[in-house]
């Protein structure tokens, strides 16, 4: 029997389509279905592999773990990566297409849409529940008739849709009513419910507003979800990036700098970082913040050789460079890895029309950019001369166009294992003669509790201070695990559970004690 599916879409962009998703996810997984996340078409700068090497948006790969299932191309079989030259890199099951402009990528659509009914043909017919996520609002009136994201995959997955709409911004009336009002008869059929998200205050204040939603519109307010503003789940696209505080839990001993790159990827790189006892995390966007900081990160860029542009242009060079004469660290992921080199060449013009440009000279390598991209992921541990213990291994993955070469003056940083050995013709990254300065195209490293404990205690050397002993903690994994429960519970309890699914079309199974765990409608 093929799989059930539900729709999440939004009143906008970034008003909780992904959070939730994760929730639903959590949730029927744990009443003991087999759940797939789903999104048609996705345009975010933050992607992961898959075990078979394709990349897909990090938001279905972060739902699929939620769910308990191994991310799979067929999540998210259209990948758009802005690109800075005013178009987007294509990934087509999880293969770069190519860049397009808007306008070759409108010609492409009727293509495109084919790719996303055959993967989400094969989800279906091997889980429970698709559990489908829309993108920005159904109602874009300029671009409604060609959308890829929205109302179409709803009409094609036959799945009910719940509307969400954040009430933290303000406007949530207008938005949900005036949605409604924009679609067809026929997508309101498919409009089921609606879902209030990010209230904080007294839900007796907000009643009255829940019962006219649904005098207006005749659908039923599922619940209302409350801000949750200490679960660090990333941000799905590029309009939002996650700021963490500028004190992270306890006492502040470490700053840690992220460099605000306009074509930032990946910064999810950095999440269990920010979360670290006595460390500050903050994205910088001035070149002065650069002399507060420990450890300075250059993280992963959609373009390399604009945002090193953007960095010169804007004065961060010799803020680099002061911070490095003054003893202080540098770790540079990625594109910023190849940042810090001598030279980064794009013959091919991959990036732009821009055939070199010079790096910061921080570690004695030099990158070559060429058409193909590597996506992998990878088992790592830091080679010997680091002398840095980190058991079990490392696990990361790569996603990232180029070659970077060594010069005599640095050396490889850590070893790929293969399978049941290290090749040795497989090293990663680069690090300075003293050790303080490193790069690596690894992502997902500082979620091994190890490696992070090592960094952090050279760092705590170099100042003075005590480093940390004792255990280490959750790994990257059973950390997160425990926020998708948290997460899900919440969600879980301020749903109308019962009516949840009956909109799917589910048997709600009995939970632990007899009781169901459905929870009053808020109307």
């Amino acid at each position: 029997m093929p799989a059930k599916a539900l729709m999440i879409q939004g009143t906008a962009s970034n008003v909780g389509k992904s959070l939730l998703c994760t929730a639903l996810c959590r949730l029927f997984s744990r009443d003991g279905y087999t759940v797939a996340p789903f999104k048609a078409q996705n345009m975010a700068l933050n992607s992961f592999s898959t075990a078979d090497g394709e990349e897909i948006g990090r938001s279905q790969a972060v739902q699929a773990e939620a769910a308990g299932v191994r991310p799979l191309v067929e999540m998210n079989p259209i990948l758009l990566k802005p690109d800075a030259r005013a178009g987007c890199q294509v990934v087509v099951m999880g293969r770069p297409l190519g860049l397009m402009s808007p306008e070759r990528y409108e010609t492409f659509k009727d293509h495109a849409f084919g790719v996303i009914e055959e993967a989400f043909g094969r989800l279906a017919a091997s889980h429970d529940l698709i559990v489908i996520e829309g993108a920005g609002s159904p109602v874009e009136m300029n671009l409604k008739d060609r959308d890829l994201a929205n109302m179409r995959v709803a009409a094609m997955a036959n799945a009910p849709v719940l509307l969400v709409g954040d009430i933290d911004r303000g406007g949530l009336f207008a938005a949900i009513i005036g949605t409604m009002a924009l679609l067809t008869d026929q997508e309101r059929r498919l409009m089921k419910g609606f879902v209030v998200n990010r209230f904080r205050g007294d839900l007796e204040l907000l009643r009255p507003g829940l019962r006219f939603i649904e005098a207006e519109t005749g659908r039923p307010v599922l619940g209302v979800i409350p801000y949750l503003d200490d679960l660090p789940f990333p941000a799905e696209d590029s309009l939002a990036r996650v700021r963490w505080p500028a004190e992270g839990p306890g006492h502040t001993q470490l700053r840690i700098g992220v460099m605000a790159l306009p074509h930032l990827s990946n910064d999810t790189d950095f999440d269990l970082l920010a979360r670290e006892p006595g460390v500050s995390l903050r994205f910088l966007d001035r070149p002065e913040e650069a002399a507060e900081v420990d450890l300075l990160i250059l993280p992963g860029s959609k373009n390399t050789i604009d945002d090193l542009e953007y960095l010169r242009t804007r004065g961060f060079e010799s803020a680099i460079q002061d911070h490095r004469r003054r003893g202080g660290a540098v770790v540079g992921i990625c594109g910023g890895y190849q940042m810090l080199g001598h030279l980064i060449r794009d013959p091919c013009g991959v990036e732009g029309e821009i055939r070199e440009a010079k790096g910061f000279g921080l570690l004695d390598v030099s990158t070559t950019l060429t058409r193909e991209k590597r996506v992998a992921q990878v088992r790592a541990v830091p080679c010997n001369h680091l002398g840095w213990q980190v058991s079990p291994p490392l696990e990361g993955y790569e996603v990232h166009l180029g070659e970077t070469m060594l010069g005599e003056r640095a050396l490889p940083m850590f070893r790929l294992l293969g399978d049941g050995g290290v090749s040795a013709e497989r090293l990663d990254g680069a690090v300075s003669s003293d050790r303080i300065v490193w790069g690596t195209y690894l992502h997902g490293l500082f979620d091994h509790p190890g490696l992070r404990r090592q960094l952090l205690n050279a760092l705590r050397r170099r100042k003075g201070l005590v480093p940390l002993e004792g255990p280490l903690g959750d790994r990257g994994v059973s950390f997160r695990s425990a926020l998708y429960d948290r997460l899900e519970e919440v969600v879980r309890s301020h749903l109308d559970l019962s009516l949840l699914y009956e909109i799917v079309g589910l048997h709600m199974p009995t939970r632990k004690g007899g009781e169901r765990g459905a929870q009053p409608r808020v109307s």
